[in-house]
């Protein structure tokens, strides 16, 4: 007998993607499935059967904040572009009801934003009581994009790694569970992606020229994601690094990671505050 789809995970998804300080980010294989031992059509059978727990838990959170609960959580999607982060937040995301989630995009800091410090916009785009909150990079762009590009000298960028550390740390004795998602793509397959982006007139408007000039420094922004993962990488706001080269794999693995975050907070549906059965009665007999 077939394994129920379940049961081809080897190890849970957060233990079998949960960044290990040390570890040798060169080494990593990018087409891995860490901790599945299933094919293709398995997860993606697995994830289909994942869409109604997910969106049942969301909805659990979003009433909980609508009757005055303090929690929610934050799916933060790290990654060069072509990684899949917008695969994601429509394959994963998608499975939930949009009106509990806030997302969120970072790009090049408008002027505004340059007014204040770096962390001024994160902390209004963080997720209100109920809601899933997702952002698109995130303030880890403050030690990746910043750094390679040399927009600040070292000794101001390094300063960032504590700040990150402690706006988490704040964040989540708020009451935001936070799930920080590295999505690893490797150089070839992000060529092969960039190309179809050139060969298809619906994805001219997805492709930046400026992503040829990124693969120019690829070795660099390993090097910035090495640091990154091995100093934010916390108790409170650990790192899971996942291979992304399958994108069907990522898919899965960050709908078991958003599962299992929202299974640990454990909420139950809120108690009715009127009389259910007044109410019942009142119904009848309008």
């Amino acid at each position: 007998m077939a394994k129920k789809p379940e049961k081809l995970w080897t190890a849970p998804a957060d233990d079998a993607l949960r960044w290990v300080r040390g570890t040798d980010l060169t080494a990593l294989d990018q087409s891995a499935t860490p901790g599945w031992s299933g094919k293709k059509a398995d997860g993606e059978e697995l994830m289909a059967a994942r869409g109604p727990e997910l969106a049942e838990l969301q909805e659990r959170l979003f009433a909980h904040g609508r009757t005055g609960g303090d929690r929610s959580v934050l799916l933060v999607l790290q990654g060069l572009d072509t990684a899949g982060k917008g695969g994601i937040v429509r394959h994963v995301v998608g499975m939930v009801d949009p009106q509990g989630v806030q997302h969120k995009g970072f790009g090049v800091p408008t002027e505004e934003e340059q007014r204040h410090d770096y962390l001024w916009r994160v902390r209004n785009a963080l997720p209100r009581p109920g809601y899933l909150g997702v952002f698109d990079r995130s303030h880890h762009e403050q030690v990746l994009v910043v750094r390679v590009n040399g927009l600040e000298p070292p000794e101001t960028w390094r300063k960032h790694f504590d700040e990150l550390n402690e706006f988490e740390a704040e964040v989540a004795a708020s009451g935001t569970l936070i799930v920080k998602v590295a999505l690893m793509v490797s150089a070839d397959e992000q060529k092969e992606r960039l190309a179809e982006r050139l060969e298809r007139p619906d994805k001219h408007w997805k492709y930046n020229p400026g992503d040829i000039d990124v693969r120019t420094k690829l070795p660099e922004y390993l090097a910035a994601y090495q640091e990154m993962l091995d100093r934010t990488s916390t108790e409170v706001a650990p790192w899971y690094v996942v291979p992304a080269d399958r994108k069907w794999y990522a898919r899965l693995a960050v709908t078991e990671l958003l599962t299992g975050a929202l299974r640990s907070l454990d909420l139950g549906w809120p108690p009715a505050d009127f009389d259910v059965e007044a109410e019942k009665a009142r119904l009848a007999a309008s």
